[in-house]
């Protein structure tokens, strides 16, 4: 029995559509989702704990984006954080720069 070319052709895109379908669609979250999620008592005070379970590269760096040793740190000291780690890593790129 010969299955003509369109309705393999249909059936098969089905397959394919249906397959593509059926992978879940990976998100990437904003540093403020990520922190809202993270933040489970919702107070705007992000603690080491917190992050190690919803915010690992916060967690990660924690003790060095609580400059102040309060205990926890807000979205706008994270933000502050990676400016100055952007800051620093654009000096450097540039002193290599003048080196070489």
């Amino acid at each position: 029995m010969r299955i003509p070319f369109p309705l393999f052709a249909a059936a098969v895109f089905a397959v394919f559509t249906h397959a593509k379908a059926a992978q879940p669609a990976r998100t990437h979250l904003t540093m403020e989702q990520r922190f809202e999620k993270a933040n489970v008592t919702h107070d705007g005070h992000l603690t080491l704990d917190q992050a190690k379970t919803g915010y690992k590269s916060v967690a990660k760096h924690f003790s060095a984006i609580d400059k102040d040793k309060k205990g926890y740190v807000t979205e706008d000291d994270i933000h502050a954080y990676y400016k100055a780690q952007r800051a620093l890593h654009h000096q450097s790129s540039a002193d290599n720069q003048q080196t070489n």
